[in-house]
């Protein structure tokens, strides 16, 4: 198997898991079984599964939106939409921490002002997190180097290292270059001449390759090279020689899984060569797959190798740093968007206080300009009462039924979407319930409808 020193070597300070485990060396690695992991799978994982619900079920049909504030929850926007079949409701509550969803039996109809935008809105929110591209560092570690410094200094590529290349990815021009450049200069040539690009399953990739990227010489940290492989998540090792891969080699805040690759050969096999492949990643990085086999040698290693890295990064993303991170960002653009959502609505509804207030272009004119759908249709029927009045027409009165206001309908609404909320939290949330009727009253839920025909 390529030697008797195995690929990768435990950090002293530990923090990192090893797939396969190094038995006698460090505890058994949390990849061990993968959680029931199927090891002939070589699916790509889904780094959000609920960002496209709003997209696949909503987006194009007739639903409603609404945004309200609660004192402990914080901004919240809740999508319904009323099933074809069945009498039911498909719920998407988005709240600070995750979105929720839920199918529930049907409530009355309701219905208020119509934001056409809303849909756009929403579906940039839901799928901010949701990326066809991705960026993965390449290190090549030759016999005898144990250093960072050493293994970003590394210049020429050997025929091995160029024939590994080809089979990650094709070597193109970054000079005028129009795919997914992963932060590389396309114009100028100040990162290099020279890339390695893929494509995979209708996911863009951009290979930063440390020996393709700038050297500059007097500087033993190679930063123009660590500025790109340091700010990767993932990065991909290949060893030319038998000197073992140190986990924590590399310093970066980023950087948490490291796949490391040597080439083999297999007695049994005609000469061909084979790839024995490692994995190494910090401890709060959870498992991911394709399952390495045992013994973990390859003589087909693309199809592994991209899948791999690609599941490795998206499990990067569930570790303290970035869901920390993920989180933060969630929570502004939540925020933005229930201001955004419910500035729109009062807008269309012709709240006059807007118009004192600053607004973007797409809003000026509807706050600043005519007052909103509502007023205008009050002047309207204002100007055609007039009308008949000076012509002497007499109107039309209908029943004292017909005449009184529906006063009930805003706390009929509030209430419903009291019904909303607390179904979907109830049902779905660990935690207490936490009181929302006393937050949820009719002048604070802000209904961005955003109801297209079906198609």
């Amino acid at each position: 198997m390529g030697g008797d020193l195995p690929l990768i070597l435990p950090s002293k300070l530990g923090g990192y898991w090893i797939d396969p485990p190094l038995e006698r060396l460090v505890d058994v690695s949390p990849t061990g079984s993968y959680y029931g992991l199927n090891p002939d799978s070589y699916d790509i994982m889904e780094r959000d599964k609920e960002a496209k619900i709003y997209q696949e079920f909503f987006s194009s049909r007739y639903h409603l939106s609404f945004t309200a504030v609660d004192p402990s929850l914080g901004p919240l926007v809740l999508s319904v939409r009323l099933e074809d079949e069945e009498n039911k409701l498909r719920v998407i509550l988005r709240m600070k921490e995750c979105s929720l969803t839920l199918i529930s039996s049907k409530f009355s109809q309701i219905s208020l002002s119509l934001i056409p935008q809303a849909p756009e809105l929403i579906t940039a929110f839901d799928e901010h997190r949701v990326s066809p591209n991705f960026k993965f560092g390449i290190l090549c570690q030759k016999d005898g180097q144990f250093t960072e410094e050493d293994i970003l200094s590394n210049n020429e590529e050997s025929d091995e290292f160029k024939e590994f290349l080809s089979i990650l990815g094709e070597t193109v021009h970054l000079q005028g270059f129009t795919g997914f450049r992963g932060g590389l200069d396309v114009c100028y040539g100040q990162t290099g001449s020279e890339a390695v690009v893929t494509s995979f399953h209708g996911r863009e990739i951009m290979f930063h390759v440390a020996t393709k990227l700038p050297f500059t010489d007097g500087d033993p940290q190679q930063l123009q090279r660590k500025r790109h492989i340091g700010n990767d998540i993932v990065a991909l090792v290949y060893q030319e020689g038998q000197t073992p891969f140190l986990s924590d080699v590399i310093k970066s805040h980023f950087l948490h899984c490291f796949l490391v690759v040597r080439r083999t050969q297999r007695v049994e096999d005609s000469g061909e060569p084979s790839y024995q492949v490692s994995v190494t990643a910090r401890e709060d990085v959870p498992p991911f797959g394709p399952v390495l086999p045992d013994p973990p040698i390859f003589t087909e290693v693309r199809q592994f190798l991209l899948t791999k890295l690609i599941n490795a990064e998206i499990s990067c993303y569930k570790a303290q740093q970035f869901s920390r991170l993920e989180l933060r960002t969630r929570s502004s653009l939540l925020e933005s968007l229930q201001a955004e959502l419910s500035t729109r609505s009062q807008c269309m509804m012709g709240d006059r206080s807007l118009s004192a207030l600053p607004s973007s272009e797409g809003l000026r004119g509807a706050s600043e300009g005519s007052g909103g759908f509502i007023e205008n249709f009050k002047r309207a029927i204002r100007v055609r009462s007039h009308s008949f009045e000076t012509l002497g027409v007499p109107r039309k009165v209908g029943s004292s039924a017909a005449q009184k206001p529906k006063c009930g309908l805003f706390h009929d609404l509030s209430h419903q979407l009291r019904l909303l909320f607390s179904l979907v939290l109830s049902d779905k949330s660990p935690g207490p319930m936490p009181a929302l009727s006393d937050s949820l009253g009719p002048a604070e839920v802000k209904d961005q409808a955003s109801p297209q025909e079906d198609t």
